[in-house]
């Protein structure tokens, strides 16, 4: 356990985001590892991978649920002092993770078919997709387990250990991908099947060494079989925390639901083209998801230690450096989006979407940096509905001019990416006012607190 409610709270950002940010860096390598190989295989199955991976924004916001819920507990347990709270929580968090993945395999296997032929541009790319996802289900039922883990660590100030499993993991997979799906020395190429079958290993191997961590090494939180016992008072907190931030991700999957509907009639290769300009947008992400990741623990140990104005302090660190980063990388991505693209496509016609993608939405990323930050403020607080309102608004004020511009006979592509900046621009503005409303209501006039920087 690290106490994070003492000493400067930009070191503690720095050295908590850096490895995590160097952990999501190898996490995000999964995708891309498989983007590159599965590009390969034509527009149709890099579509279809594409649309199969959207699925994983349903999954997204259930671990959500459990990961967010998960660090805020935990952190604010810590905070206290409260280490009998803070391991009845992670067992009960564990209870729910192995809930949630039966209900992933059963719903995954289910309904895949339907949901690959409602989103897909054809035949074609809805095979492939079906293919993807018949492999990945079991992979993604697993991440519960692999979130709540790193969740448990993360609250208790502890990062490092997560960022090496990621790291191994990614190793394997990166092994992996060029065997299965190319049939690199074996001969026997399984094409999509192949990429998610290295992913699911990969998140296997993940899972078991992080499990061989608690059991050996983690002491402060460690699994307790008599604690998997469902226990109502302590999954009620869990759920009021992590549901409204699981909903924050259900919109987004909708949000890209919508966004690959509309894309549909544009064909397979506008399709692909979207998926990579996604992927390689998620990876450009990675530093202000970082620093987020980072702001919930350290807002949570202060916030359960009454210590508030560090919680001020920690908001406004956190989102300097991460508008500051996230304006550099804007630049990068506004002229060097042929260069970040080329690597997942050389079809003509899924780059030149990929890179018109990348030139106009670089301009929200600072504004995307903002709303991380404030989402995991909302995080540390444990109170999270401000950030699913603040999602919300993005939805209406996306979803309803796209579906307009989308029915007029002069539309394109670009009109899209246009009302997505301008609908993210409000959201960022939109989580700075309720960020106002929040520290007001919960931690009193900045007045009448003592002044603490942000060293």
């Amino acid at each position: 356990m690290k106490d994070l409610t003492q000493g400067s709270i930009t070191n503690h950002l720095l050295a908590m985001a850096v490895p995590i940010a160097a952990g999501m860096l190898f996490q995000t390598l999964y995708f891309l590892v498989d983007l590159y190989f599965v590009a390969r295989l034509g527009d149709a199955a890099l579509a279809g991978v594409g649309a199969a991976g959207n699925v994983m924004f349903i999954v997204l916001a259930l671990t959500q649920v459990l990961g967010v819920g998960t660090v805020a507990l935990i952190s604010q347990a810590v905070g206290r002092k409260d280490q009998a709270d803070a391991s009845s929580t992670f067992n009960q968090s564990l209870l729910v993770a192995a809930g949630c993945a039966a209900v992933t395999l059963l719903l995954g296997y289910g309904f895949a078919a339907d949901y690959m032929r409602a989103l897909s541009a054809d035949e074609q790319t809805a095979a492939a997709g079906m293919s993807y996802l018949r492999w990945f289900l079991p992979g993604l039922a697993l991440q519960f387990a692999l979130v709540v883990m790193s969740s448990a660590l993360r609250g208790t100030g502890i990062v490092k250990p997560a960022m090496l499993v990621q790291v191994l993991t990614v190793v394997i997979n990166i092994v992996l991908a060029p065997v299965l799906i190319a049939g690199w020395g074996t001969g026997h190429p399984l094409g999509v099947a192949g990429a998610a079958l290295a992913s699911t290993i990969s998140v296997v191997a993940g899972v078991l060494l992080l499990g061989v961590y608690f059991q050996r090494m983690e002491k402060y939180v460690a699994f307790d079989a008599s604690a998997w016992v469902p226990k109502p008072a302590t999954l009620g907190r869990l759920l009021r925390v992590g549901l409204p931030a699981g909903g924050e991700f259900a919109l987004m999957f909708v949000f890209m639901a919508v966004m690959y509907a509309i894309i549909r009639p544009f064909g397979s290769a506008a399709q692909a083209g979207f998926g990579v300009g996604i992927r390689v947008m998620q990876s450009v992400f990675l530093p202000a998801m970082a620093l987020a990741f980072a702001t919930a623990p350290i807002v949570g140990q202060n916030f359960g230690a009454g210590k508030f104005p560090r919680v001020r302090a920690a908001f406004i660190a956190a989102a300097a450096i991460g508008s500051l980063l996230m304006l550099v990388l804007s630049f990068v991505a506004r002229w060097q989006a042929a260069a970040l693209v080329h690597p997942f496509t050389t079809e003509p016609g899924a780059a030149a979407v990929a890179v018109q993608f990348l030139q106009v939405i670089s301009w929200n990323f600072v504004a995307s940096g903002i709303v991380f930050t404030c989402s995991g403020l909302f995080q540390g607080l444990g109170h999270t509905i401000p950030a699913v309102l603040s999602a919300a608004s993005r939805l209406v004020s996306f979803v309803i001019p796209a579906f307009w511009f989308a029915a007029q006979p002069q539309f394109q592509l670009v009109d899209l990416w246009h009302i997505s900046v301008a609908s993210m621009t409000l959201q960022a503005l939109l989580s700075l006012w309720l960020v106002r409303v929040e520290f007001r209501r919960r931690l009193g006039s900045p007045a009448t607190a003592s002044i603490v920087t942000a060293r």
